[in-house]
């Protein structure tokens, strides 16, 4: 028997599914098809709630009405299915022809970059260095006033102090001045012999066209028993014939510095005007180049070392330093402002 109920549910679930095509037909992109899954299909959509009220109906008339129900949900599941999956094909082959590489177009050199001159100096220094028998060490930028100082013979007061500058984070906390402190930390853990470099970033309270708030350094150690003042200077000579010429003439003159006793500075001859004299060297012929000496004994006590059996020598340098003299560049500036037609030269 046919119940009046079951034709106006029929009738209902016959205008739910031509209004659900209808509304697929007509959508226009992937958003719109999961507004009309919710629409028809979600928790409180229209064909839900066609199943939800089927405990209303007679007994007699749930099965049919059930069965026409459910058979709608799988159509309208697969046909929302099937339009979702057209909108991502669609979408897919417009990326697509969007990012198509045209083979026939003339091909594109992209500049090469080169590294930076400081770099370049840095790798030589290491370069060298590593060929006369010397290490690399490193150590922290953000060092402790006693090894930056104190350990090195420069108590608080001193007047080399000074000369430093410092950028002071706290009493005894601070950025390292130079690579000096590096020294410290490797004596206090090795017995000698020691033959290392220390390479890395310091920092001074300074700038203008030959100095900058931050620099790179190397320095270096060697400590031994029977070592001398003319192994000192033997290593430095070659270090400078290496690095400019054999021919660049080099003299040490007496100068001070707390760590080491005696000390002096390097002068090489004036690499802008051949040593006859120019605005750059003063007209003197000559530019300071590194400070080096002897380990003062001092220093040795701080670390344990024993005066009485081991000697060594100790020097420093600015790596912005070196590349200025070796390019020819007269303002240190120009190595931090990354201005690309001053780096396109190296």
């Amino acid at each position: 028997m046919v119940f009046k109920d079951d034709f106006v549910m029929k009738d209902k679930i016959e205008e739910i599914r031509t209004e659900a095509e209808d509304e697929l037909s007509e959508a226009r992109n992937e958003g719109e098809v999961e507004k009309i899954r919710i629409q028809y299909l979600g928790k409180k959509g229209r064909l839900t709630s066609v199943l939800k009220n089927l405990k209303d109906l007679p007994k007699e008339e749930r099965p049919l009405i059930g069965n026409l129900s459910n058979k709608l949900k799988k159509e309208l599941e697969t046909k929302i299915s099937d339009a979702v999956q057209t909108f991502v094909q669609k979408q897919r082959e417009d990326k697509f022809s969007k990012e198509r590489v045209d083979v026939t177009l003339p091909g594109r050199c992209l500049p090469l970059g080169s590294k930076h001159p400081i770099s370049q100096v840095t790798e030589k220094v290491v370069e060298i260095f590593s060929y006369l028998g010397f290490s690399l060490a490193e150590g922290p930028e953000v060092e402790l006033d006693y090894y930056n100082f104190e350990a090195l013979n420069i108590p608080k007061h001193h007047p080399a102090r000074d000369m430093h500058d410092t950028f002071y984070i706290s009493d005894e906390v601070l950025l390292r001045t130079h690579t000096s402190p590096v020294q410290i930390r490797v004596m206090e853990k090795q017995s000698p012999p020691v033959r290392i470099i220390c390479m890395g970033k310091v920092y001074r309270r300074d700038s203008d066209v030959s100095h900058t708030p931050m620099f790179h350094q190397v320095e270096g150690l060697l400590v031994d028993e029977k070592i001398s003042f003319g192994n000192l200077k033997g290593v430095l000579t070659v270090f400078i014939h290496k690095m400019f010429s054999p021919d660049t003439l080099v003299r040490f003159r007496p100068s001070f510095f707390p760590f080491t006793e005696p000390s002096a500075e390097v002068d090489i001859q004036c690499v802008m005007c051949g040593g006859e004299g120019c605005r750059v060297c003063g007209h003197t012929g000559w530019l300071e180049i590194l400070g080096a000496g002897m380990v003062n004994p001092a220093v040795f006590r701080m670390v344990g070392y024993d005066t009485e059996k081991v000697t060594g020598f100790a020097f420093g340098m600015g790596i912005e330093r070196i590349a200025m003299l070796k390019f020819g560049i007269d303002d240190i500036r120009l190595f931090f402002e990354n201005d690309v037609r001053f780096l396109n030269q190296f």
